[in-house]
């Protein structure tokens, strides 16, 4: 699906908040719910410039957090995408990944993990890993969800993954949630 359940939003966006990044890759934008949840909550003062005579809406030029976005169905991506997100790559992760060529401190990969098979999931992983700086923050489903979606195959489940993949991977941090695994890798887990 195109947006997260609101089971997850408070311990993703607590997540964002705690850590702070200054740059920030969502991985399957869908409708841009990460985007707009981390600009309005880790840039919100610097959105509007206030004084005695009103208030104007800074521009992208004076935006302090880079939110950047991958979206392989384009009928996903909606207004508030495109004002959220500084730059949005079309296509599929794996195809788009190894173009990018900035590092990220913060790498959203929300329910997005079920939708490769194994083999690609773990190259899709290591490529996270490899443009973070600091974390990936990644969500999957704690049980396999059938889902076939002919009119968007990138929504189709192909892989299920347990806890103790995760953490063989080197997910150590797990947020409290009862229907998916998040969790957290962090290149200084101190």
């Amino acid at each position: 699906m195109p947006f997260s359940e609101s089971s997850m939003l408070s311990a993703i966006v607590g997540f964002l908040e705690a850590r702070q990044p200054k740059s920030i890759l969502d991985v399957g934008i869908g409708f841009g719910q990460y985007g707009f949840l981390a600009r309005t909550n880790l840039e919100h003062l610097n959105l509007f410039e206030w004084d005695d005579h009103g208030a104007r809406k800074r521009t992208r030029e004076e935006w302090l957090i880079k939110i950047d976005g991958i979206e392989a169905f384009p009928d996903y991506i909606t207004p508030v995408s495109e004002y959220c997100y500084n730059t949005i790559y079309k296509g599929d992760a794996l195809d788009v990944l190894p173009t990018i060529t900035d590092k990220y401190e913060m790498i959203l990969a929300i329910e997005i993990l079920e939708h490769f098979s194994k083999e690609d999931g773990l190259r899709f992983l290591e490529l996270l890993k490899g443009l973070a700086s600091k974390s990936v923050l990644i969500s999957t489903p704690k049980i396999f969800i059938e889902q076939n979606y002919p009119a968007n195959p990138y929504e189709n489940h192909r892989s299920f993954w347990t806890q103790e993949e995760l953490r063989g991977l080197g997910f150590s941090e797990f947020l409290d949630n009862p229907d998916c695994w998040i969790a957290s890798f962090s290149h200084d887990p101190g």
